[in-house]
């Protein structure tokens, strides 16, 4: 029988809350020593006053981190009306919330299959689970070839660039990064949607590496849209989701 872990809340402080766009935002937390997979994620909760009542206020959030690095990192955006995004976006350093314990998820490498290649697709911050796992050894070790393709409206929010550029100087012959901006020019990628580009084709080819169901496993993080018509796309060519039970090619987490 599993033994049920049950999860613990831990006092973390703040030690910076990077703004990056109007929406888009970076908080590093210090806390104490937290075990987790790259990939996890964890739930941070901080009192909020709604309609003059004071609350405790959650949501989870993938971490960016890899387990060996000491400061925790999220990557997460004001959501409009949303109370704790625009709580967190009012942290500055020294300020103090919960964060649980243990990290939680299913979206971490021990749990996909060992194939030649291996495509990790995200919208907005769904990028930041595979940041952590790019920062581990063992992906490098065990994909002939990694693809990273991130989605984003605005070229303003490929964000992470200076860590994605060095994944790409580290291992040139094994990593892509491919960009995709739907809503203005990207001379250095893609100006359309990601599903789209698969569609078409031009995924493919600016990457270089075909999905295939013989030798290839694909990783999508993002929102629901995206995760469906990707799912749709990738059954046409006989992929479908992995699970311990019954093994295949896709593996997902929803960001809503």
């Amino acid at each position: 029988m599993t033994a049920i872990v049950r999860t613990s809340w831990h006092k973390a402080e703040v030690v910076a809350n990077h703004r990056w766009t109007e929406r888009l935002l970076s908080l590093r937390i210090r806390t104490q020593a937290m075990p987790f997979k790259a990939g996890q994620f964890v739930t941070l909760r901080l009192p909020v006053v709604v309609n003059g009542q004071t609350e405790l206020v959650a949501k989870s959030y993938s971490l960016i981190n890899a387990p060996h690095e000491a400061e925790v990192e999220i990557f997460y955006n004001i959501v409009p009306n949303g109370r704790l995004s625009n709580a967190l976006a009012r942290l500055v350093a020294g300020d103090h919330l919960e964060i649980s314990q243990p990290a939680k998820g299913f979206f971490v490498l021990e749990e996909i299959p060992t194939v030649a290649n291996l495509w990790m697709v995200a919208t907005g911050t769904g990028l930041g689970p595979y940041l952590s796992i790019l920062k581990t050894a063992e992906v490098w070790e065990r994909f002939q070839q990694i693809v990273l393709v991130h989605s984003v409206p605005q070229r303003e929010e490929l964000l992470y660039a200076d860590l994605i550029q060095g994944f790409a100087r580290k291992n040139p012959q094994q990593f892509r990064f491919v960009a995709c901006v739907t809503r203005e020019a990207n001379p250095a990628g893609l100006e359309t949607r990601v599903t789209t580009a698969l569609a078409s084709g031009a995924l493919e080819a600016l990457a270089g590496l075909e999905i295939k169901a013989e030798d290839s496993h694909v990783m999508l993080c993002g929102n629901h849209n995206m995760l469906d018509d990707m799912k749709a796309l990738l059954a046409e060519r006989g992929m479908q989701r992995h699970l311990r039970h019954k093994p295949g090619h896709i593996t997902t987490e929803q960001y809503f």
